[in-house]
């Protein structure tokens, strides 16, 4: 008899989608993450449309995981650990409301720790953390083919876009040691 794994969805915007699929891949649990759009009304979002700020939209990871190898908990914790919390309406080198950085959640369950995490970093802080807490509310669009895994499909390019942006070097100097990339 084959058992059925459980699958459950968690989905965060954190800059550029292209730097937020590596670190949850890399997660015991994670079945597979899909680079897309949420937090828009925009019924069919495109790249092209989302990065020039003409949507509500954020760049956001959906991440696929089975709940009974890995929580939504430890989830949340690595996207801390992967986003400026204090930047408004931008991460690292890309700024507007398209890269804000965002926990998008499915249900009241992953609310609850989404704004319980959030509590915690400010209180690590001492001061306000700029990530939104919000509802998915069934709004995800995967993204163009293209982006999907492009931190695998286009190293080189990948790797010049992060340094170039101070991406690792900022999430040292807010994270330090726990800075994961």
């Amino acid at each position: 008899e084959v058992a059925l794994t459980k699958v459950a969805y968690a989905t965060f915007a954190g800059d550029c989608f292209w730097c937020m699929e590596g670190p949850f891949d890399a997660l015991d649990g994670v079945i597979s993450t899909t680079a897309g759009y949420a937090g828009g009304a925009e019924k069919s979002p495109t790249y092209e449309s989302v990065s020039s700020g003409r949507t509500s939209h954020a760049e956001v990871v959906q991440v696929a995981y089975n709940p009974d190898k890995i929580s939504f908990e430890k989830l949340v914790d690595v996207f801390w650990l992967n986003v400026d919390p204090f930047a408004v309406n931008r991460q690292f080198c890309d700024g507007g409301p398209q890269y804000r950085s965002a926990v998008f959640y499915a249900d009241e369950a992953q609310r609850a720790v989404a704004e319980a995490s959030k509590l915690a970093v400010e209180k690590r802080f001492g001061k306000a953390v700029a990530t939104q807490i919000a509802p998915l509310s069934g709004s995800f669009t995967a993204a163009e083919e293209y982006h999907q895994d492009y931190y695998l499909k286009n190293p080189l390019r990948y790797r010049y876009y992060r340094n170039g942006c101070g991406r690792d070097s900022r999430l040292e100097a807010i994270w330090g040691d726990d800075a994961k990339h």
